[in-house]
């Protein structure tokens, strides 16, 4: 793999889906604002060396999906997700930390109170004194992701089918060039045959 293209894929991780799907990459998970395009370094399979190879065209898909309701490996959100009410009731309390995460008190009709975090930089849907229902949405959604996909082809080609190809346009060119003198030649021969 070229250095150009490692240093365009660092910190982009690429394996088989499984040990059964070993033609199915996944790859990530990655950073969106750095990741704008992904390269695939793929190497061609050699006819030459693999009998299960053939000379044909082969098609590749690629599907991207970006910013889908993440989640950190402990389970918890991240802040590309809405955040909902655990219950109930009336917002008693919105606080912020230092960290600039929303701190949401809840009280519900039978007096019980639960906090809610709501992480930094999201912006919320609600004020202390509104009402709320269960699973209510406290922020706005802020998932911007969308799915892409694209669709290409590797073509193996051996180099002697194109040799013999070009070879074959070649004599197609000489033969037509002959015939055309050839028959010039016939023409003139018919030209002095009517002056006698």
């Amino acid at each position: 793999i070229p250095a150009e293209v490692k240093e365009k894929n660092k910190g982009v991780f690429i394996s088989p889906y499984s040990t059964e799907f070993d033609n199915i990459l996944v790859v990530g998970p990655i950073a969106g604002k750095k990741h704008q395009e992904l390269i695939f370094p793929i190497v061609a399979p050699d006819p030459e060396k693999s009998s299960d190879v053939k000379y044909l065209t082969y098609p590749l898909y690629a599907g991207g999906n970006r910013g889908r309701g993440q989640v950190y490996p402990t389970g918890e959100k991240s802040n590309i997700n809405a955040f909902s009410a655990v219950q109930a009731g009336q917002i008693s309390e919105i606080t912020t930390t230092e960290k600039g995460e929303s701190n949401i008190a809840i009280t519900s009709s039978s007096g019980t109170t639960t906090t809610q975090i709501v992480p930094a930089g999201l912006q919320l849907l609600v004020k202390s004194g509104d009402l709320v229902k269960s699973e209510q949405p406290l922020n706005i959604d802020p998932n911007v992701g969308g799915f892409g996909q694209e669709e290409t082809e590797i073509v193996l080609q051996k180099p002697a089918r194109i040799i013999g190809y070009l070879a074959f346009c070649f004599s197609v060119l000489v033969t037509q060039i002959l015939l055309i003198l050839k028959k010039k030649q016939f023409e003139k021969v018919q030209a002095a045959e009517l002056n006698f």
